[in-house]
């Protein structure tokens, strides 16, 4: 499995204030996840990526986001870390990876790119090489030329970019992503439908444009629980007590920064709240948070759904408080 972190504020963030320096930042998260039980893959070792877009538009540099990959582990990578001290940015993509399709490369590393958009997934196509073949079958060049790897995540990118008006757009409205969000993920159950594929799919997908993002929780399944995923808002994100422990403050009702994270990165149960499974979140450049639901055959309102699929596939951790996670750790591994 994968984690990712989405940031997005009216001020630029320093990288090492959203990447390094909190005591449960996705790059700690990468060795010491607590939402999550894998015994298969216990960290997230296999690469990371980093996104992000420039604070002052400069036309000889152009619009395209910054991606900076390795396939070395997060925290065990010096670059990152210099490099997290130098950078600011308003919008941040974070990916740490744990291969489920696809081999050890930065080809396979996220965030992936195409133009002014960046995609990140954290999840897994269920039969992939099933679903594979007809998934390209019909694709634009445009898009099937965009694919430099061999993961599931950066074919379904190809796919998202398939169902916009104009892949290579200057600008696109929150509606479009919305819309091509939506038409994506119907197409992927479409396919696995077409193949007699029956297990879920854990779709937690993201896309920004650099000025609006669209996020989904999501799950082929009407029984089960979709892989973790959080947000929180606020005025400031600053560290809070020593050893890097971090807190989203509200000062007033405004929302300066706006958080995406498939686990939270504080330990204060107040800054996070889930995502209910089976929901899009879309971020609009006016900094509106809109949670939409996913409204398909895999719809469930009302239904208690189950943990147990997310959880042997280690992408949910049995629920508990945040307080509880925190305690029955021995410290913060910072």
């Amino acid at each position: 499995m994968c984690r990712f972190v989405i940031y997005k504020g009216t001020s630029p963030v320093q990288l090492s204030h959203l990447l390094t320096r909190p005591c449960h930042s996705i790059i700690n998260q990468a060795f010491d996840s607590r939402l999550r039980l894998d015994r298969r893959r216990p960290m997230n070792g296999d690469g990371f990526g980093v996104g992000w877009y420039d604070s002052v538009f400069d036309e000889e540099l152009g619009p395209q986001p910054c991606i900076f990959t390795s396939v070395t582990p997060a925290w065990n990578n010096i670059n990152l870390t210099r490099l997290a001290e130098k950078i600011k940015s308003p919008l941040v993509f974070g990916h740490v990876r744990a291969t489920t399709a696809g081999s050890l490369s930065l080809d396979n590393c996220h965030p992936f790119v195409h133009g002014k958009l960046m995609f990140m997934h954290n999840g897994g196509i269920a039969e992939w090489e099933r679903i594979k073949r007809i998934l390209q079958k019909d694709l634009p060049d445009v898009a099937f030329n965009m694919v430099q790897g061999n993961t599931d995540s950066e074919w379904a990118f190809a796919l998202f970019l398939s169902k916009l008006p104009d892949p290579n757009a200057r600008t696109f409205t929150p509606e479009i992503l919305r819309r091509a969000m939506l038409e994506t993920i119907a197409s992927l159950n479409d396919f696995a439908e077409a193949v007699g594929v029956t297990e879920p799919s854990l779709m937690n997908f993201c896309v920004t444009d650099g000025d609006t993002v669209v996020a989904t929780r999501y799950i082929s399944s009407d029984k089960d629980e979709a892989a973790s995923l959080w947000f929180s808002s606020g005025t400031t994100f600053s560290e809070d007590a020593e050893g890097g422990h971090y807190r989203m403050s509200k000062a007033d009702k405004r929302e300066n920064i706006i958080m995406v994270a498939s686990e939270p990165l504080t330990f204060e149960r107040a800054d996070w709240m889930e995502i209910k499974t089976n929901t899009l979140v879309v971020i609009t450049p006016r900094f509106n948070l809109l949670q939409i639901p996913i409204v398909d055959k895999f719809s469930a309102p009302g239904h208690v759904r189950g943990t147990e699929f997310a959880q042997e596939k280690g992408f949910l951790h049995p629920r508990k408080p945040l307080s509880s996670l925190v305690t029955s750790q021995v410290g913060c591994l910072c």
